[in-house]
């Protein structure tokens, strides 16, 4: 490999991790906000003294992030694992605050 293939190459490997950085701030960011709203849910069921999981609601997002990860050309099977954790998460933080 040339010297300038190679510089070039990291030219473009660098405008990628530029990418790369600049998405996982939004998704962080992204998550922070999802996660307020969430909090706020919590905060309601555990007034009115609703369930602190909705297994249809959820049921109903994994099928719509399956859809969406579909046609974002992202693997459907990581896009359940990823929502099923974040899922999760929620319940855990509305368990709290029932107790």
């Amino acid at each position: 490999m040339t010297q300038d293939a190679i510089t070039r190459a990291a030219q473009v490997l660098a405008g990628h991790r530029d990418s790369i950085d600049r998405l996982d701030a939004i998704l962080i960011y992204t998550l922070g906000e999802r996660f307020k709203h969430t909090q706020a849910v919590g905060h309601l069921k555990a007034e009115h003294d609703l369930p602190p999981s909705d297994p249809a609601r959820e049921a109903t997002q994994i099928a719509r992030l399956e859809d969406l990860a579909k046609r974002a050309d992202l693997d459907p099977e990581f896009a359940k694992k990823f929502l099923r954790f974040v899922i999760d998460e929620v319940i855990r933080h509305h368990e709290k605050h029932q107790s």
